[in-house]
């Protein structure tokens, strides 16, 4: 099987689009399987690979680091007929994807979507919400044409069939257990912030409005003192909203950046709790990596985190929004040393059925299924 994926976000970019699919190429690579990546040029250093063809691109205001690219589509057409692929992997709605979905019914190869990130929520938070109407419109249309389109959760799927989409299959997300993991030192960290307080409590994602960052700072700030006092924040990521965070947060905060690698896996290791108040999530790798280090997550009850957290098992869901209910959490899970080790285990117990392996397995064998389909039941419209 030959694979093309056209996305507008690629690895070196930081989200979870572009690590899943980073994640995907790297598994296709070590099993053989030739693919061919089109995608746009990174704002950060990118390696070059003759797997991976990048075009020059402009930010997407609803979500900068989503870029939108200006495909040279002669360049592409003639890779596709160079490379003749089986099948075509349309990842994003934009330029790129765009630019899939016209070749593969022009060449006629059979293509499938996936449906990673829900921007009529972001809409919300950009009082863009004017636009919903017509922003439906279009993802029905550029979604119609696909044979199939994987969503990353239950309750991706279920939002999208109460909109009227088909050909739904869930297509979830793995986690590297062997990398994220509770073995790490927690010495380190402390020693690397400066960190004296008793409990350590981590978020792990953009700095954006559509993250709810206000409700994190709420919580921050709305903890007893008495509490409030022994607990160090640990914020890792960037975002357009940085500034105003670091402006509003209590001053028991470090803001780590960017991280990656063992250095991110060692901060989710040494936390007590992750918080993580994002009600837009259509998965939430983030939580997943948490779990897998053995840290108890206290979530929104909300898109796709809502089908990762097992409620009183391995984190608690809270409203979003509902400060007081975050808070009530983080509270009654410090307070109890015994139910926090016990939901430590189960979360990285959970977390270790989650292998990206099987994943990816079962991802190939939906691709199967669209090929062995008459070639009558192929055809674009």
């Amino acid at each position: 099987m030959k694979i093309a994926i056209f996305t507008d976000t690629f690895a070196p970019d930081v989200n979870g689009v572009a690590r899943t699919l980073k994640r995907y190429t790297d598994y296709l690579e070590a099993q053989n399987i030739q693919f061919r990546v089109f995608a746009p040029e990174s704002t950060k250093e990118s390696l070059f690979s003759s797997s991976i063809h990048r075009f020059a691109s402009l930010p997407f205001f609803l979500y900068p680091e989503c870029r939108l690219a200006l495909p040279n589509m002669v360049h592409v057409k003639s890779e596709l007929q160079r490379f003749q692929p089986d099948i075509i992997h349309i990842a994003t709605p934009f330029n790129i994807g765009l630019c899939g979905l016209h070749y593969a019914k022009k060449l006629e190869i059979p293509a499938v979507g996936s449906y990673h990130t829900d921007f009529d929520q972001y809409l919300d938070y950009y009082d863009f919400q004017f636009l919903s109407k017509f922003l439906w419109k279009y993802m029905h249309w550029f979604h119609r044409p696909f044979h199939k389109i994987f969503v990353p959760s239950n309750e991706t799927l279920s939002q999208l069939e109460a909109k009227g989409f088909q050909n739904l299959r869930l297509w979830s997300r793995g986690v590297d257990s062997s990398l994220f993991h509770p073995d790490y030192s927690a010495e380190k960290i402390r020693k690397n912030y400066n960190i004296g307080e008793k409990y350590i409590l981590s978020y792990v994602g953009r700095l954006a409005p559509e993250k709810d960052i206000q409700t994190l700072s709420a919580i921050a700030n709305g903890l007893p003192e008495e509490m409030k006092k022994d607990i160090h924040w640990i914020i890792v990521g960037d975002g357009p909203s940085k500034q105003d965070l670091i402006k509003e947060m209590p001053d028991n905060v470090t803001f780590a950046g960017y991280l990656s690698g063992e250095e991110l896996a060692n901060i989710y290791a040494c936390s007590d709790l992750f918080v993580f108040p994002s009600p837009t999530e259509t998965f939430g790798n983030v939580v997943l990596e948490a779990l897998s280090s053995g840290t108890p997550v206290i979530g929104a009850n909300s898109g796709g985190v809502k089908n990762i957290i097992q409620q009183g098992k391995t984190g608690l869901l809270c409203e979003p929004k509902h400060t007081e209910e975050f808070i009530s959490g983080i509270q009654s899970l410090l307070q109890d040393k015994n139910r926090l080790q016990t939901m430590s285990a189960q979360a990285r117990a959970y977390a270790q059925t989650q292998t990206w392996d099987a994943i990816f397995q079962g991802l190939l064998q939906q691709y199967e299924e669209v090929l062995q389909e008459p070639a009558m039941l192929r055809k674009y419209a």
